[in-house]
């Protein structure tokens, strides 16, 4: 009998995290607190916090599992707590409970945003200036 009342009362201190991203999901049990950042700063959620939305920076959050820490590396995302669930759907999520080897590879994730982003910008230059040198053509006939 104190076996199940320990039992129902931790699980009713949790709560569930579902982490949505463009090629997987994962569904955690027994989260006991999520700690991340929006534009206003970091925050923290407990289990039956009220509804929430908002959407996080590219950065590291974290939640509690047991009495672990697991560090979640996300590259910008929208997070919504309802009915006792948190949702994190994102591009893409990393999950690691070693701090430093889930920072370098948020790192290397971040040098490759911008990479991306440098060479989509060329792209787009390189376009208008073909636009612009076509319709300088078409001009002239």
């Amino acid at each position: 009998m104190l076996y199940a009342r320990f039992n129902a009362e931790s699980t009713m201190n949790t709560f569930m995290l579902n982490l949505f991203d463009t090629r997987h999901e994962q569904r955690i049990t027994g989260v006991s607190s999520f700690i991340g950042e929006d534009a206003s700063g970091c925050f923290g959620l407990q289990a039956h916090h009220a509804r929430f939305m908002t959407t996080l920076v590219f950065g590291l959050a974290r939640f509690r599992l047991a009495e672990a820490w697991q560090y979640l590396a996300l590259p910008g995302a929208v997070a919504y707590f309802n009915h006792n669930e948190l949702t994190i759907s994102t591009r893409h999520f990393l999950i690691d409970t070693n701090l430093e080897r889930i920072s370098q590879q948020l790192l290397a994730e971040e040098e490759n945003l911008h990479t991306t982003r440098e060479s989509l910008h060329n792209l787009e230059q390189a376009m208008l200036k073909r636009i612009l040198t076509l319709k300088r053509k078409s001009s002239y006939e």
